[in-house]
């Protein structure tokens, strides 16, 4: 093979063939760089190759090539080789492929520039070639679409704040804020970061709360949706008679909508109304149920398009997104177009977690600079006026952008103690601070286990998934203040139990049967294995066999393959017949008849934005579900779970990076394990590697 593949047609033709052969790039980048070539014979190898590796890119999660990365740093630009192939000398292969330092080797960016100039595949954005280049960037050009759709909706949305501030009468505002933010609510110490959000967002076309576990995400959009409401039902409208507005909840996924619906409404009934005129109106005009984005939108089966969109708007004046990292480009863009011109997004999440699972980091991108806060002195000054809090002058910066001034960091954990040892790792991690990684773990929190373990100790593997049990304990530690004994133990046999122990009789109705299959789903959220990789021995496919074994081996479920009780199952593609989310968990039961033998499978499903309801679905209907006793830290956004077990690889792999450590590490409320197969300085290496998306989404 050439020393340089991309000299000529042929070679690069047999490099993306062996790497689609092997699975290093999918079937569909590998084809794509077909029909470029079928098109137009004389593109470039250089072309062609970047072709390919922008659609690979886009399989990752990346909205766009960068060239000077990839050639900076190949390996971990492309994650080529992907997980679980760390180098050629694990390839079982007489002649393994190149890897794409060898491809790319003395080639330069302007080359690669140089190169990509052919008017009929790339351009700069004006006309229709398939491929647009900004820079160093290249796109495949509905990428490039929905990033310049997303930027400029995002900045009409915030010229509208002037507007918005001018029309905001300062003398009703203060006192409904007061109201809403007594003085024992503000944060232990400095500014009540809650209290300037709803001051800053009311008076904002666009705004994004962010802020670790537990810092009051869905408190504080519920303060600000009630302080909204009761400036408008007290300004009439020009009938004269006052109007609540018309506001969406919506969530990424069916599992995150059904998670907000559970908190939403105890935060609303225990909103601080009092002394607010037609407070009792107020409360009624905050919606409590939740819809997933693509219910709110109108999904429409067999295509990429929803019902609503900039020719037929939602009706809705304010739309609140929770979880917003999980938004993806994709889906930002339509839903900005849906969006009537003077409605107001307001997005809630995680600035910190990982991206969303298809391409773009729209959340992360908008809140890059949120921790050091960017804000003017007029904004300052306008928030001291508005609220009676004062930001600290550190985070004031002349120079300040527009979309600084709309974001707003929520900086005070009331979940995690200063004793917790989980928010005390989450904290080192995101910090990139290692050292204070192993000084968390040397101090032996209660809430914290860490378990090394050899791929053949099948003994301490089965006592952590049946009864939770890390690093040979015999009896729990501790537990958290104001935490039960138990929550520290909950293994996959608590869930199991429930299901036997709260069967229903033969005769059951079927509000006897929804209650058994809420209380199965309850307890099975209680534990979770998470993992980095979906290959391998460590990763999502490996784990669930193990587990699987593990279970059946102890009695606890009838089968280890098949559909058999018990089953946990995590749909993987969008089923609009169903109702059905990717991300969605269901628990397969088997419905109580006269006989044992008469037995019929059933999954029983959260019903997500429809309340409490459950879903029955057939086993045989459900075609893209797979095992999930073990999940990807991925899969797992938008949960939480009592006990999760964070399963990390033997070896390194350019997926297990800062953003998933800290995302996985977050899902635990009350106790988290952290598994360890390989050597410690895996850890050490992940708390180190940072990942930022590529993309050209963010303006300066």
């Amino acid at each position: 093979m050439s020393h340089r593949p991309f000299d000529s047609r042929a070679a690069l033709q047999a490099v993306l063939a062996c790497w689609a052969e092997r699975q290093w790039l999918r079937a569909l980048d590998a084809a794509f760089a077909d029909f470029l070539w079928r098109e137009v014979p004389d593109a470039p190898p250089l072309l062609i190759l970047a072709a390919a590796l922008a659609s690979h890119q886009l399989g990752r999660g990346h909205a766009c090539l960068d060239l000077a990365a990839t050639l900076q740093a190949p390996a971990f630009a492309l994650s080529l080789p992907p997980e679980g192939e760390e180098g050629r000398d694990t390839l079982a292969a007489t002649d393994p492929p190149p890897l794409p330092a060898e491809v790319l080797a003395g080639l330069s960016l302007a080359q690669w520039q140089v190169a990509l100039e052919h008017p009929l595949l790339v351009g700069c954005g004006a006309g229709d070639t398939p491929l647009v280049r900004v820079g160093p960037r290249l796109y495949l050009r509905r990428y490039w679409q929905y990033e310049e759709d997303v930027r400029s909706a995002l900045e009409r949305r915030l010229a509208l704040s002037a507007t918005l501030q001018a029309a905001l009468p300062l003398d009703a505002l203060r006192p409904i804020l007061d109201g809403l933010f007594p003085p024992a609510a503000a944060g232990e110490a400095g500014a009540d970061w809650q209290k300037m959000a709803c001051a800053l967002a009311a008076r904002s076309g666009f705004s994004i709360l962010t802020g670790g576990p537990g810092t009051g995400k869905t408190t504080t959009v519920v303060r600000l949706l009630a302080l909204l409401q009761a400036l408008a039902l007290a300004a009439p409208s020009a009938g004269g008679a006052a109007r609540p507005l018309r506001i969406r909840l919506a969530a990424p996924t069916g599992k995150a909508a059904a998670r907000l619906n559970e908190s939403i409404a105890g935060a609303v009934a225990r909103l601080p109304l009092a002394g607010l005129e037609q407070a009792e109106a107020v409360r009624a005009a905050i919606p409590v149920k939740v819809s997933t984005l693509h219910r709110l939108l109108g999904s429409r089966p067999d295509t990429r398009h929803f019902r609503h969109h900039a020719g037929n708007p939602l009706a809705l004046d304010v739309l609140v997104i929770d979880e917003a990292s999980m938004v993806d480009l994709e889906m930002m863009a339509a839903v900005l177009a849906a969006l009537p011109p003077a409605a107001r997004l307001i997005l809630l999440g995680d600035k910190d977690q990982l991206a969303s699972v298809e391409a773009g980091a729209v959340l992360g991108e908008l809140c890059r600079h949120a921790r050091a806060g960017h804000y003017t002195p007029a904004t300052r000054d306008w928030l001291a006026a508005a609220s009676g809090e004062r930001i600290d002058s550190r985070l004031v910066d002349e120079a300040g952008s527009a979309l600084a001034q709309a974001v707003i960091m929520l900086r005070h954990s009331y979940r995690f103690s200063a004793a917790s040892g989980i928010g005390q790792l989450a904290e080192a991690v995101n910090a990139g601070d290692s050292a204070r990684v192993s000084e968390v773990w040397r101090h032996a929190h209660a809430d914290l286990a860490l378990l090394p373990l050899a791929a053949g100790d099948e003994a301490r593997f089965a006592a952590l998934v049946i009864d939770g049990a890390a690093a040979g304990q015999v009896a729990d530690p501790a537990p958290p203040a104001g935490l039960a004994q138990t929550a520290l133990r909950y293994g996959y046999r608590h869930y199991l139990a429930t299901l036997a122990e709260t069967r229903p009789a033969a005769a059951a109705d079927q509000d006897a049967l929804d209650d058994w299959a809420r209380r199965v789903l309850r307890a099975h959220g209680e534990f979770q294995v998470l993992c980095a990789l979906r290959r391998g021995p460590w990763g999502v496919a490996g784990l669930n066999q193990r587990i699987a074994r593990v279970l059946c081996a102890a009695a606890l479920i009838p089968a280890s393959a098949g559909w058999y009780p018990g089953r946990p199952v995590l749909v993987t593609r969008n089923d609009y017949a169903l109702g059905l989310m990717n991300g969605d968990i269901g628990i397969t039961l088997a419905l109580p008849h006269a006989t044992d033998q008469e037995t019929k499978l059933r999954v029983a499903f959260p019903a997500g934005d429809a309340g409490q309801g459950i879903k029955w679905i057939l086993p045989s209907r459900l075609q893209a579900v797979e095992t999930a006793y073990a999940l990807t830290v991925h899969k797992s956004q938008g949960s939480e779970f009592s006990h999760a077990a964070l399963v990390l690889p033997e070896t390194m792999s350019p997926i297990l990076t800062r953003e998933l450590l800290y995302t996985g590490i977050t899902r635990a409320r009350a106790f988290l394990t952290l598994v360890m197969p390989g050597p410690p300085r895996l850890l050490e290496e992940a708390v180190h590697r940072q990942v930022l998306r590529a993309s050209g989404l963010l303006w300066e």
